[in-house]
């Protein structure tokens, strides 16, 4: 699968608020104190666990946005499997910039590989066990969702919605307050367009029923244990998309697949999953 690049609009105001973020007021006084002006350098990013590679874009545009001139190349390509001192990124050029731009280019790195790799864990476990894909949710760090959904993606897995205007998902909260699935289904389809979707989110075999009857595009099946998830499947027969959430880890997610869910939801993957330790190494060498 080709990994389509997050668009530069997207991402460059997020880069450049973390180097200003990290410049402060004064700069970066240490490597203006101890680095000379105009002295050159290479350093190479190097991967210091396996994992999947995600988030090269933005550590080339924190380099970029310090030092134009820098020469950079890419040494592994986004989504691609890591092992331990595998060099991923070249950069070569002013060493002031470098320096300057080297812990957020590898923040970015980090956290977005971090993503792709958990993701990559939790698609390999669930391989050969069912047809169900791996998907996200909104569960993301404020100002980031599309950075790691696309680590997601990276990661071989699907994203869920983007926003609250994706589509429509009645919750467990908004079926109370509406008095029922069916009642709450109706007022959406009367409100919103003919090419949005409709989920509902189902903890008994009876809602899973009362979704159907009402003709929805997808059911969400909320913290149910696998033979519960069987014959919630069973019930659907195929007359809507079925996404599995809640209590999904490396260890249950092939029960989970087996099932025959379409989806396999998790939240863990975008708000816990630990970063990949990357390090960016100087060459003593100047170039």
């Amino acid at each position: 699968m080709t990994l389509s690049p997050l668009p530069p609009l997207l991402t460059e105001p997020v880069v450049r608020a973390a180097l200003r973020e990290d410049l402060g007021r004064a700069g970066d006084i240490t490597t203006d104190a101890v680095i000379p002006s105009g002295t050159q350098m290479r350093a190479l990013m190097v991967a210091r666990e396996a994992g999947v590679l995600a988030g090269l874009d933005l550590a080339e545009q924190a380099f970029r946005l310090m030092g134009p001139g820098l020469a950079i190349t890419r040494l592994q390509p986004e989504g691609a499997p890591l092992e331990a001192g595998m060099a991923v990124l070249r950069v070569e050029g002013e060493a002031r910039a470098i320096l300057s731009a080297e812990r957020v280019a590898l923040n970015f790195t980090c956290r977005l590989s971090g993503i792709a790799s958990a993701t990559a864990k939790l698609v390999a476990a669930a391989r050969g066990h069912g047809h169900a894909r791996i998907t996200c949710t909104r569960k993301t760090t404020p100002g980031l969702r599309a950075l790691e959904k696309y680590a997601v993606r990276a990661g071989g897995g699907a994203n869920h919605r983007f926003g609250l205007d994706d589509a429509v998902l009645i919750k467990d909260n908004h079926i109370a307050v509406a008095c029922g699935i069916r009642a709450a289904v109706q007022a959406a389809r009367s409100q919103v367009g003919h090419l949005v979707r409709i989920e509902v989110e189902a903890d008994t075999l009876d809602q899973v029923e009362a979704a159907l009857d009402v003709g929805v595009d997808a059911i969400l099946l909320d913290n149910m244990g696998p033979d519960l998830l069987h014959a919630a499947v069973a019930r659907v027969a195929g007359r809507a998309v079925t996404e599995a959430s809640g209590r999904v880890t490396l260890e249950s997610v092939p029960a989970i697949a087996a099932t025959g869910v379409d989806f396999i939801s998790c939240g863990w993957l975008t708000h816990s999953a630990p970063i990949l330790d990357l390090g960016l190494d100087a060459d003593m060498q100047v170039v």
